[in-house]
């Protein structure tokens, strides 16, 4: 059960539940995030990367990690990706994909301690040389990342291409061949532009051990993977040209999920945001003040905590999906979230439940216009009482979220070539 993929669809149970919870919606929290980013340069990708800017986006974010904590010099989901590829195909590609990988693991992870990325006494960057071979092993990384995400995706990878041409002349040199210089150029100039601004600065009063690449949450029945945990501090790297567009309500609730999922506190987060790798900005918020702006002021986080594990457990991994096998299963969710709704007392606002303020001029119903506003919004879409009987979850559609024969035999015949 992913949170990424809960977050897609307004109907899911994830998503019901956190767009009442989250009262406020996300207005507030990006006119601060935009306040925060004052930045005109921004470094556009070159010609070259075109389609390829979520690998990328996928590197660089390794990169930073390496910066401040090299305790995981080869990602996980990169890992998995590898031993995936072993499973693909005849005619030897998939165990040749899965060799080269692990080569290109071993090598990825010398390279990483031979440079000592982690140490504070050195600058974020290396020389120049340096940096472009390990952006053009970030890269073939980020490619194998893919398949732990999705087939079809890496079909279509440079990696993969490759290897099905070829697979005798697929060799750790002939992977680190493909990356195109605009690629490794894109990569490396987002990293020396971190090495001058706030990410430095953050980096230089932390130490390695403070420092957590790729956080996990502990007894979660929701896959998440947050970018890094600095000593209390969770943020996500963000590499779109449009960074002012990067706080979109998806990005607001992942955010906030994450935070969710840290049940035990075991992070300690006590502020999350973003960086924005290409125009070197660092937004974040005090947790108080982030929930605040979100309108999650109706439990505190310790019960918002309690209360969003009772969801994942209560829907049997199912709190991502739109649709359910029975309408008996879809019965007991409605009831689920039913039963989790917060309840405003007598005299309180029905939107954040604080206590309305005391007025002689007429009785009101809400404590703010923006919570009045908020009200229409959530009642349309049956979160409020008084709206339309929610929609979902409803009966599953077997034939919907999955391809049809045509696609399925399309993409079997490009894996197994």
């Amino acid at each position: 059960m992913s949170l990424v993929e809960g977050l897609r669809s307004p109907y899911t149970p994830l998503r019901r539940f956190l767009d009442r919870e989250l009262s406020a919606g996300p207005k507030a929290l990006r006119d601060s995030y935009r306040a925060q980013h004052r930045s005109d340069r921004i470094l556009l990708p070159p010609p070259g990367v075109g389609t390829e800017a979520g690998t990328v986006g996928t590197a660089i974010d390794q990169r930073l990690r390496l910066a401040f904590t090299a305790a995981a010099p080869v990602d996980g989901a990169s890992l998995i990706g590898i031993e995936l590829t072993g499973q693909i195909g005849s005619r030897g590609a998939g165990l040749r994909m899965r060799s080269v990988g692990n080569e290109l693991a071993v090598r990825l992870a010398e390279t990483v301690h031979r440079l000592d990325l982690d140490n504070r006494a050195l600058p974020v960057d290396r020389g120049q040389d340096e940096e472009a071979d390990l952006a053009r092993m970030l890269i073939a990384a980020a490619w194998y990342q893919v398949l732990a995400r999705t087939a079809i995706g890496f079909a279509y990878t440079p990696l993969a291409a490759a290897a099905l041409e070829d697979s005798d002349a697929f060799t750790l040199t002939r992977l680190l061949q493909l990356p195109h210089n605009d690629l490794v150029a894109d990569v490396t100039a987002q990293l020396h532009q971190a090495a001058h601004g706030p990410l430095e600065a953050l980096r230089a009063r932390t130490r390695p051990k403070d420092c957590v690449g790729g956080p996990t949450f502990a007894g979660s029945q929701l896959t998440a993977d947050a970018d890094i945990v600095v000593d209390g501090l969770l943020f996500d790297f963000k590499s779109a040209r449009r960074p002012l567009a990067e706080m979109s309500q998806r990005t607001a609730w992942q955010l906030t999920g994450y935070l969710l999922l840290d049940a035990a506190d075991q992070y300690r987060i006590d502020a999350v945001g973003l960086y924005l790798t290409r125009s070197g900005v660092l937004a974040s918020w005090p947790v108080d003040d982030f929930l605040a702006l979100l309108g999650a002021c109706r439990r505190d986080l310790t019960e918002l905590r309690g209360t969003f594990a009772e969801l994942l457990t209560g829907c049997h991994g199912q709190a991502h999906t739109r649709y359910f096998a029975t309408d008996e299963e879809a019965d007991r969710v409605r009831q689920l979230l039913q039963r989790l709704a917060p309840v405003a007392g007598p005299g309180c606002c029905p939107i954040c439940t604080q206590p309305l303020p005391e007025t002689t001029a007429s009785h009101r119903t809400f404590c703010t216009a923006r919570c009045r506003q908020r009200a229409q919004t959530l009642r349309r879409r049956g979160l409020l009482p008084g709206g339309p009987t929610p929609l979902l979850p409803a009966p599953r559609k077997e034939h919907l979220d999955l391809p049809n024969d045509a696609q399925t035999a399309s993409i079997t015949a490009r894996i197994s070539r």
